[in-house]
Parts: structure tokens; C-alpha cells; sequence
């Protein structure tokens, strides 16, 4: 049966008898669907690296922004998705917004195949990527309404921490598959490297044919079957807990997509206000801190004046926002994951353009154009950040639930403020070298520190949400405080970005490590005070 009408986890007896079975069920059809989900959100790090090795006509800074597209849109998405599931059910959520990756992989696979496809094509399947990052609130969501409170740190971990792991699957998964013509006649023809590209396994010489295609069809292997698991392997849970509002799945869909649209108008916009002319923008050039700010009280006022259920559900629901410890637990998150996904993000582009060029003063001039044929390739080492951030994050999750998430938290904002500022002098001194290979091993060493450190602080801060909030605010509060942090997937690259084209990738690092500073006064005073209202939850 799908529908769920008795669910109390807390009672011990009818977790042992019913509850771990079923929630054990939903958390593992709900793994692999929120990893696919990842793997097409964030895909474009890896799909620009090799446009820019078959010589597609664009300039490194566009390609950054179509990351920072995909970025923005999937946090923007993150805000309905952290309320679908009090409004729609578990299953209905889950198995419709899986079946939207479609779209944006199906598209990506169409487009890739022609190097005169226009710009404006990839930016549109960049946003509709934001699918994916939209299912992680819900997901989550969905998920801290199946474990018991003694378990939430495991729990949300794995389903978050695996789910995680789209990124580094979808990193090793796509420079692999772009190796053969994996969809035969049906899968368009191949393509010419014109520079060195790579895998996991090795380097691949500038004239060996490619098929990049292949980085969008690929997931439909994925999608189809894993919409028929959830349909029919997930529940909706109807007890007066959680309480969704409606139960007929083609008026959950319509309502879904209504509330995605919402955000997807408010995205455009956003991204309008702040994108160059050239990239189809307005040529305000609002800064992006204006922008971001502009992009969530638009979504979350327009959702709000809805009428009829879903608006007197959400108002129900933004009673969170009164609560001090969602706006402070939002800024903590978006140290950890916020930092995790936007490294993840353009770890790719960035090994490329710092590493795979050389540095070189010409005629007076410092030029960055030249090919580095010494440089290591970006396709086999970009899925090593994110596979240790994932494979680390179930960890935090369990130390988090023995020794208390505020601590884990304040441990791993010290590993990141020291790394960040590692990496930022290592990337100064490769920017400005001819032979920038020299100084990337201490930069890959002290990168994947970072990365192990927003892992694990992933999983505390989980911790910390279902011990500081009451039950019924934990599942929207672990939404919102994703949505926020997600916005560093598009944050991250746009500073990356604008930071290249300034000639000091550095100064990104260093503002990072300032951040995160202040992230460490912030945990301290609410969440480290014996004498505050909360001591290491």
C-alpha cells in the first residue's frame, strides 16, 4: 500500500515490528534517485572541460556561467521542494521530479552533437538541469520523516552523503562513456578532440574521436527505471504529522510544477539582472549578492500569496522562519554543503584553466592561452573532491550523533579556514608559472582536505537541524537551510569565474577562508556556550 495512514517511528515496538522495514525501503529507493539527480545538476563541470577540448565556440568565462545557471536555478528550486512533501506526499514528490531529469539529459544529448548549437540552447538546458539540485529538500525532507530522532544523523547522512555521490559517479561515469559510441546509430555521430582530454584511467591524445553526447543520454538508463522504483517502491505518509493535502498524483503533479514554475521565473529573472548582453542578459551587471537576495524573497513571496491549500499549507510551514536557529543554521550549512557543492562544481574547469594552460609573459603581457601539453588532465582527477566529500559525509552524520554536531561542526571550520588558504597560495603560484604542473599535487593534497572537511561537517549539521528543531520543522527546516546552502553552486563558480578573468583565482579562496572564520564565531556563541540555549547538539 502506498499510502501510510499509522507512522510513529518513536514507538520502539512499531519501529522494530513495521516501521525500519518500510523506511529502510523508501531511504533506498530514495538514495540512487537523488544521485542522479546530483550527476545532471552539476554535469556541465565536466561537459564544459570537454567543449573546451573539442573547440566548441565559446570563451572560458561563458562556460563558467553555465555552471553558476545550473547553480542558481537548482537552489532557487530547493525553496517550493522543501515544503512538497507536507503538500504532496513522499512518493508522488519524489517519483515526478525524478522523471523532469528527463528533460535536461535528453536535451543536453541533442545539443552536444552540433558545436554550432547557439549559446542560449546550453544556458536553457543549464537551468532545466536545476532539477536536480531542487530534489535534494525534498529528498531530505521526505526522508527525516521515516527514522526515528536517535537516528536522523545516519539516516539523513547516507541518503544525503550517497546521494552525494551523483557528482563523483557522474564525473568518472560521463569522460568514460564519452570514450565509445555507446548509443550506436541512435546516438549521433562522434567529434574530434582537438586538444587532450582524459579519464579516470588515463590521458586521451588530441584526434581520438569522442562522443560528449553520450554525457546526456547516459543518464536515461538511469532515470526510466529508477521513476518505475519509486512510484512503486516508495510511501506517502498520511498521518497527522506529516498530513499531505492532496492525494491524487496528477493534481500533486500539476501542483509541483506550478510551484517549480514560480521559481524557475524567479531564477530567469535573477539571472537576467545579472548576466552580461553578451550571454543574453540585461547588461545590468546587478551584483550577484543583489541578486541572490532579489532571486529567494521573490520565490518565497510569490509562493506565499498562492491561494486556496497550498498557500494556508505553506503559511503553516514559514513558521519556521520565525525561528532564529533556521537563519543561523542556514549560514552553517552553507559553509559545509554550500562549500561542497559549489567546489564540486567547478573543481573540473578550474584544474583545466589554472593547470592546463601555461603562464607567460608575452610582450610585456601575461598571457593565459597557451597551451600546458605538461598539465595534468582535469577529467582524471575532478571526481576526486566530490567521491571523498560524499564517502565521508555518512561518517560525520555517526561521530556527529556520539560526540554531539556543534563540536564536529567547529572542528572541521578550523581544517577548512587552513586548506582553503592553502590551496588559494598554491593556485597564486600556478597562475603565474609556465609550468604550472609544479605546484599541483600540494594544490590537489590540500583541495581534497577541503572537501573531506565539508564532508564531514555535511553530517554534523544535519545532526545539529533534528536536535535544535521540533519534529514537525525538522523536514522543512533540512529543506530550507539546502536551498540557501545550495546557492554556492552557483556562487562558487561565478567567483571562480570573475576571479580568473581578474588573473587571481586566489582572492576566491581567501574570501572563502574569511567565511568561514566567521562561521566559527557564529557556531561558537549559539551552539558552544554552556550557558546558551542550545550546547552541542
Amino acid at each position: 500500500m502506498s499510502d501510510l495512514q499509522k507512522w510513529n517511528v518513536e514507538d520502539e515496538a512499531f519501529w522494530e515490528s513495521d516501521g525500519k522495514k518500510i523506511a529502510n525501503r523508501n531511504l533506498w529507493v530514495s538514495i540512487p534517485s537523488l544521485l542522479t539527480g546530483f550527476a545532471v545538476w552539476l554535469y556541465w563541470g565536466i561537459i564544459t572541460v570537454q567543449m573546451l577540448n573539442l573547440g566548441f565556440p565559446f570563451e572560458k568565462s561563458q562556460l563558467f556561467t553555465l555552471m553558476a545557471i545550473a547553480g542558481l536555478t537548482g537552489a532557487t528550486l530547493r525553496i517550493p521542494s522543501s515544503f512538497f512533501i507536507r503538500l504532496c506526499g513522499g512518493r508522488n514528490t519524489i517519483f515526478f521530479t525524478t522523471a523532469l531529469l528527463m528533460l535536461p539529459a535528453l536535451g543536453a544529448g541533442i545539443a552536444l552533437q552540433d558545436k554550432n548549437t547557439p549559446f542560449w540552447v546550453f544556458q536553457v538546458l543549464a537551468l532545466l538541469s536545476g532539477f536536480g539540485g531542487g530534489n535534494f529538500a525534498s529528498s531530505m525532507s521526505n526522508i527525516s520523516f521515516f527514522f526515528p530522532k536517535k537516528m536522523q544523523g545516519l539516516a539523513l547522512g547516507l541518503n544525503a552523503g550517497l546521494g552525494n555521490f551523483g557528482v563523483t559517479t557522474m564525473q568518472i561515469l560521463i569522460p568514460l562513456s564519452m570514450t565509445f559510441g555507446l548509443f550506436g546509430a541512435m546516438g549521433g555521430e562522434s567529434m574530434i578532440l582537438e586538444a587532450t582530454s582524459g579519464t579516470l584511467i588515463g590521458k586521451i591524445p588530441a584526434g581520438t574521436e569522442t562522443y560528449i553526447q553520450n554525457a546526456g543520454f547516459i543518464w536515461l538508463l538511469f532515470l526510466v527505471p529508477l521513476a518505475f522504483f519509486g512510484w512503486f517502491g516508495m510511501n506517502n505518509i498520511r498521518t497527522e504529522q506529516v498530513s499531505p493535502i492532496v492525494r491524487n498524483p496528477i493534481v500533486s503533479f500539476s501542483m509541483i510544477s506550478f510551484m517549480l514554475l514560480i521559481s524557475f521565473i524567479s531564477a530567469i529573472f535573477g539571472l537576467w539582472l545579472m548576466l552580461p548582453e553578451a550571454v543574453y542578459g540585461s547588461g545590468f551587471n546587478v551584483p550577484k549578492e543583489i541578486t541572490l537576495f532579489i532571486v529567494i524573497a521573490l520565490t518565497v513571496s510569490l509562493l506565499k500569496i498562492i491561494p486556496g491549500q497550498i498557500g494556508t499549507s505553506l503559511e503553516r510551514q514559514y513558521k519556521i522562519f520565525d525561528n532564529k536557529h533556521t537563519w543561523i543554521m542556514s549560514i552553517i550549512y552553507t559553509m559545509t554543503f554550500g562549500s561542497f557543492i559549489g567546489f564540486a562544481a567547478c573543481f573540473p574547469l578550474a584544474i583545466k584553466v589554472i593547470f592546463g594552460y601555461q603562464h607567460i609573459l608575452i610582450d610585456g603581457v601575461m598571457n593565459h592561452d597557451l597551451p600546458n601539453p605538461d598539465g595534468p588532465s582535469a577529467l582524471m582527477y575532478a571526481w576526486s573532491g566530490a567521491f571523498i566529500g560524499a564517502l565521508i559525509r555518512p561518517v560525520g552524520g555517526m561521530i556527529a550523533d556520539k560526540f554531539g554536531g556543534a563540536w564536529v561542526t567547529h572542528i572541521c571550520s578550523f581544517v577548512m579556514v587552513l586548506s582553503a588558504g592553502g590551496v588559494a597560495y598554491y593556485m597564486k603560484a600556478a597562475y603565474n608559472s609556465a609550468t604550472p604542473q609544479d605546484f599541483f599535487i600540494p594544490f590537489l593534497l590540500l583541495f581534497l582536505i577541503l572537501f573531506a572537511a565539508t564532508g564531514i561537517g555535511n553530517g554534523s549539521t544535519f545532526r545539529t537541524i533534528s536536535q535544535v528543531f521540533p519534529k514537525e520543522q525538522v523536514g522543512p527546516v533540512l529543506g530550507w537551510t539546502s536551498a540557501v546552502a545550495a546557492y554556492g553552486a552557483f556562487y562558487i563558480p561565478k567567483v571562480f569565474g570573475e576571479q580568473i578573468k581578474a588573473a587571481t583565482p586566489e582572492v576566491a579562496l581567501m574570501g572563502f577562508a574569511a567565511f568561514y572564520v566567521v562561521c566559527i564565531m557564529i557556531n561558537w556563541w549559539f551552539y558552544l556556550r554552556k550557558d546558551g540555549e542550545f550546547y552541542n547538539p
